[in-house]
């Protein structure tokens, strides 16, 4: 699994093997349904301090968008709200940068102490930047910043870490994620926590194991701990724009990134250095980008949608990139509620970021990042409104991780956002092919399996063609 040419992650898939150890075997194609008894799965000695479990309250933020129920500590542990987390991350681009800022930002008392990333040196620039800002609370030894695709394993398993963020490419999440909760960590995995079946099945094992040991797990789902979204979403289910019928969500920009080969990269290194244009890592914009919204609409919803129909394509994407430019997708959720979704990455075009929910008596409108949202009554007069806060929100989801773990009453919401990310991927899948694909199918019986076997950084991976409706199979 290393730089080596070593297969990548023995301990990672073993760990994944033994979560799924009851489900139908993965196969590799192409490219909560069922229930596993986790009773008999070994389980680690926890973690360094029995969880950091001490006295201070779980933020009230957390009632709101997040699911009720958490995890129960271990008997026993008894750590004082003064005494330190140790943090370790994996992944130190701009997105993991901005995690352990955000962390460090608005947490007291926690310490990063590990760091890894596919190359070390950005490892060594993150350290600055934030020691910069943070001065103590970064506390990175060289010898704990580690490169390749072995680094995720040393910081899992390093017994001073006691909480991982969890920010690589998304192709990797799932699978760092069962490593994680497999040995006893708290984790903050970055959305989407999946890019196919095969990848939420995970999630759903690493969701029971963490539950059953009493760990948490906190998801980069911001806009669940925004306080107009939040505001909002209480005001539609008491039912303050009555009964809802039908939603728009739309996630359209303008071009995104893109990464030439340098001279000398193997296959498997210039996907991993240009990963957005891959589906194995990225899901495609509406994986990974859009997978925001999609989330609001099953927060909306109270739960993933029946089934998915839509299409899409490409005409700006540049050579080799297997992404499509633009999907559209009727998302049909219970009671005959259907949610139109949009997300496009054309350049020159009209930029649409946002929700706009119908209800019997009225309507809402949610804006992305520091928009407002908005209640409307049927005549069209502003009922409610409250301006966004992305920052806070950003902050808040780290606090409320932290708070949770010092309560001694872990949040667990991995299920829920593993649900967002296999929705939309269901309605990638149901666009690539062609087809109408529904939830029972993706969530239990796809064999969708798109992490390649046996990677290593130096070694061949096949550069497969983008999707083409009526020729990529439904698998």
């Amino acid at each position: 699994m290393g730089v080596g040419g070593e297969p990548l992650f023995s301990q990672m898939e073993a760990t994944a093997a033994r979560l799924l150890s009851s489900v139908e075997p993965r196969e590799i194609p192409m490219g909560e349904s069922h229930r596993t008894d986790v009773s008999n799965t070994e389980q680690p000695d926890i973690s360094r301090r029995g969880f950091i479990r001490a006295g201070s309250a779980v933020s009230v933020a957390v009632a709101a968008g997040i699911p009720a129920t958490a995890a129960s500590a271990k008997d026993g542990e008894t750590t004082s709200a003064h005494d330190t987390i140790n943090i370790g991350i994996i992944g130190t681009g701009g997105r993991g940068a901005g995690a352990a800022n955000d962390t460090l930002t608005i947490n007291s008392n926690i310490r990063l102490v590990a760091m890894a990333d596919l190359y070390a040196e950005k490892c060594e620039r993150v350290r600055k930047s934030l020691s910069r800002r943070h001065g103590e609370k970064v506390a990175v030894p060289d010898a704990k910043m580690y490169g390749g695709l072995e680094g995720a394993s040393k910081v899992i398993e390093d017994s001073d870490v006691d909480l991982v963020l969890l920010t690589t490419s998304p192709g990797f999440r799932p699978y760092h994620i069962a490593e994680a909760a497999a040995a006893g960590k708290h984790i903050f995995a970055e959305k989407p926590t999946c890019v196919d079946p095969a990848g939420y099945r995970v999630c759903l094992e690493a969701d029971r194991t963490a539950r059953k040991q009493g760990t948490a797990i906190v998801t980069g789902t911001q806009y669940r701990r925004q306080k107009n979204y939040m505001e909002a979403m209480r005001r539609i289910h008491a039912g303050q724009i009555g009964d809802v019928v039908s939603a728009t969500t739309r996630y359209c920009t303008s071009g995104i990134w893109n990464r030439p080969r340098k001279p000398g990269m193997s296959d498997a290194e210039y996907q991993l250095y240009n990963w957005m244009h891959f589906i194995w890592l990225s899901g495609d914009q509406i994986v990974e980008q859009a997978v925001h919204n999609i989330d609001v609409m099953n927060w909306l919803m109270e739960g993933p949608p029946i089934s998915a129909y839509g299409s899409g394509g490409r005409f700006t994407r540049p050579t080799g990139s297997q992404m499509w430019d633009n999907v559209s997708i009727d998302y049909e959720y219970p009671g005959d509620r259907i949610m139109s979704f949009q997300c496009r990455q054309i350049p020159h075009t009209k930029g649409e970021n946002g929700s706009v929910i119908y209800g019997t008596k009225g309507t809402a409108r949610i804006g992305a990042a520091n928009k407002a949202a908005s209640l409307y009554d049927q005549e069209g007069g502003e009922t409610w409104t409250m301006k966004g806060d992305i920052g806070a929100a950003y902050q808040q989801e780290h606090k409320d991780l932290v708070d949770s773990i010092r309560a001694g009453a872990p949040i667990v919401e991995l299920k829920e956002t593993a649900e967002s990310s296999l929705t939309a991927a269901m309605g990638r899948m149901a666009a690539y092919t062609g087809q109408k694909v529904d939830w029972e199918f993706v969530s239990e019986k796809s064999q969708l399996d798109l992490f390649p076997k046996n990677l290593s950084m130096d070694g061949p991976l096949e550069m497969s063609p983008y999707a083409v409706p009526g020729v990529t199979k439904l698998i």
